[in-house]
C-alpha cells in the first residue's frame, strides 16, 4: 500500500484513549486509560507526517523505528508493526504505558511544533503489543545453541531482564539473582498499578523463565553469596541492581514517626496489591487512609505517591515542590492526572522542619522564589522573604530521588570501583567494571533514570558481554 493513509494530522485531531473519570479511578489501582480499538489506533497512527528526520526516534533512548511502525499500524499491518516495535525493545507495551512520552518522543514530534498536537505514540505502542499478546504473536524466547558458558545477572529490573533475554538468545546459561521475592524490580514494586498493572510485568518474566533463564528470587548478594562467589560460578557477571537508597533530607524532625521514604510507601502498596502480608501497611505506618498526607518532591516518583495516597483513602493530599509547575522534572500529564483526582500542588514551597515530636503532625514550609538558572538550566529556588507557614500532616512522604547503595560493602567486594556519587565505574566501550568479567548497566551506572534508559543499557551491555565471552571462549580453546 502507498502512504495515502499517512499525513492526516491537519484534518484529523489528536485523540488519546478515553480515561476513566477521576471518581471511578480513584477507588482502585487499575490503569486509568482505556485501550484503543483497532480503528481509532489506525486513525491516530495515520496522523504521522513521516518526517525525513524523525525527531521522535532521535529522542527515544531505544531509537525505536516509530514512523515505520506507525505507518504499518495505519495500514492495518499490525503483526508487522509489532515485530518492528519489538525489534528494538524487549518490553514495548511497558514502555507504551510508563515512558514519559511528553518529554521524549511525543514532546519532540514535529506535528506538536505546528500546533496540531503530537501523534499519540505511546498509546499506539501499547495497543500494538497488547494486540500481539492477545493474538499469540509474541513468540516464546528461543535459546541460541548452547555455548557452554554461563552468566550471572544481579538485579531483575528492566536492565537485568533485558540483558538476560538477549544473552539467553545468544545461547548462554543465564541465572538472575534478585533480593525481592518477585522479579521485575521497580516495574513490579515501585510503579503503581494504575500506571502498570502487574500481570503485564509477570507475563514478561514468565516468558523468560519458560526459556530456561533461572531466577534466584529472595537472593541477597553479600548475604546469601558474595560477589566473588558468583564470579566463581559464572563466566561473566552483570550488575544491574538499580538505585534504591532514598536521597537524604536532613531537617529537624526527619526521624519522627510518620516521615517515610517514597519507595517504602510504594513497595508496601504494591505488595498489598499482590495480596501479601504487609505489617507496616496494616498497622498504618505505610497506609495513607484517613490521613493528611504531604509528599515532598516534583518528579515522577512523587506523582506515584500522591496518586497512591488518593487511592488509599487519604483525608487530604498535598505535594510540596520548591520550583513552579513549569520547572518541575516530572511528567505534566501525571500532574494533570493527579489534580483531576484531588491532589493539591503547593508550588514554590520548601520544607523546613517536621513538627509534632515523636510523631509528625505538621510540616513547616518556607515560601520560595526562582532565581538565576542552576547547572541544569532550570531557575534555582531561593527563599522568599514573604515568610513561613505550616501545613497539617499525619504522613510525610519523601520523594527526592535515589542514590546508589554502597555496593562494595554490600557485596563484600571492596575492590569494586565506584564514583564519588557511589555509582559503579565502567569502561565506556566495554561496560566492564574494575573487576575482570564483571559488567554493569542501568541506573547503577548512570544514577537514577528512566526505565527506557535501563532497557537500552541492558540491550547494549548484552552485546558487549557477548563479544567478550566469545573472545574468552576462543582464547580458552587456543590455550587448550
Amino acid at each position: 500500500m502507498a502512504n495515502d493513509s499517512m499525513l492526516k494530522f491537519v484534518g484529523r485531531e489528536q485523540s488519546y484513549p478515553d480515561k476513566r473519570t477521576a471518581h471511578e479511578r480513584a477507588d482502585d489501582f487499575r490503569e486509568i486509560a482505556q485501550r484503543y480499538a483497532v480503528e481509532p489506533a489506525e486513525e491516530q497512527a495515520g496522523r504521522c507526517s513521516q518526517c525525513g528526520v524523525p525527531y521522535c526516534s532521535v529522542h527515544c533512548p531505544l531509537h525505536n523505528h516509530i514512523p515505520d511502525w506507525l505507518r504499518l499500524t495505519a495500514e492495518g499491518r499490525l503483526r508487522e508493526a509489532y515485530e518492528l516495535s519489538n525489534a528494538t525493545s524487549t518490553m514495548p507495551e511497558i514502555c507504551g504505558r510508563i515512558c514519559p512520552q511528553d518529554r521524549l518522543c511525543e514532546g519532540n514530534c514535529v506535528i506538536e511544533f505546528t500546533g496540531h498536537g503530537a501523534v499519540t505514540i505511546g498509546s499506539v505502542e501499547k495497543f500494538i503489543t497488547d494486540t500481539a499478546w492477545e493474538n499469540g504473536w509474541v513468540e516464546p524466547l528461543v535459546p541460541g545453541k548452547s555455548r557452554g558458558q554461563s552468566v550471572g545477572v544481579i538485579g531483575a529490573g528492566p536492565a537485568g531482564l533485558t540483558a538476560a533475554e538477549y544473552l539467553r538468545g545468544h545461547g548462554y546459561d543465564v541465572h538472575v539473582y534478585d533480593r525481592y521475592d518477585r522479579a521485575g524490580g521497580l516495574l513490579t514494586y515501585g510503579i503503581p498499578g494504575f500506571k502498570l498493572e502487574k500481570p503485564i510485568v509477570m507475563r514478561r518474566v514468565e516468558r523468560l523463565k519458560a526459556a530456561g533463564i533461572v531466577f534466584h528470587e529472595g537472593f541477597a548478594v553479600g548475604a546469601d553469596a558474595s560477589l566473588d562467589d558468583l564470579r566463581q560460578r559464572h563466566d561473566a557477571i552483570l550488575i544491574a541492581t538499580g538505585v534504591y537508597k532514598a536521597r537524604a533530607m536532613d531537617l529537624p524532625g526527619g526521624g519522627s514517626n510518620g516521615v517515610v521514604a517514597a519507595l517504602d510507601f510504594l513497595v508496601a502498596s504494591n505488595r498489598k496489591g499482590f495480596g501479601d502480608a504487609v505489617p507496616a501497611f496494616d498497622d498504618g505506618s505505610l497506609n495513607a487512609e484517613g490521613k493528611d498526607v504531604v509528599v515532598i518532591g516534583g518528579g515522577d516518583t512523587a506523582m506515584d505517591c500522591v496518586r497512591t495516597a488518593i487511592r488509599q483513602g487519604a483525608k487530604s493530599v498535598k505535594c510540596l515542590y520548591r520550583r513552579d509547575r513549569a520547572n518541575m522534572p516530572g511528567s505534566q500529564r501525571e500532574v494533570t492526572n493527579a489534580e483531576e483526582e484531588g491532589v493539591e500542588f503547593v508550588w514554590l514551597s520548601g520544607p523546613q522542619s517536621f513538627d509534632g515530636g515523636d510523631t509528625v503532625s505538621s510540616v513547616k514550609v518556607r515560601k520560595m522564589r526562582l532565581g538565576a538558572p542552576d547547572a541544569s538550566g532550570r531557575r534555582a529556588p531561593e527563599p522568599d522573604p514573604a515568610g513561613d507557614y505550616s501545613v497539617d500532616a499525619d504522613l510525610v512522604i519523601k520523594a527526592l530521588g535515589f542514590d546508589a547503595e554502597d555496593l562494595p560493602t554490600l557485596f563484600a567486594t571492596p575492590e569494586l570501583g565506584v564514583s564519588r556519587w557511589g555509582t559503579v565505574l565502567v569502561d565506556g566501550k566495554t561496560l566492564m567494571t574494575s573487576l575482570d568479567g564483571v559488567f554493569a548497566a542501568g541506573d547503577i551506572v548512570r544514577g537514577a533514570s528512566l526505565v527506557v534508559w535501563a532497557i537500552r543499557d541492558g540491550r547494549d551491555v548484552a552485546a558487549t558481554m557477548h563479544k567478550w565471552l566469545k573472545t574468552k571462549a576462543a582464547n580458552a580453546k587456543v590455550a587448550a
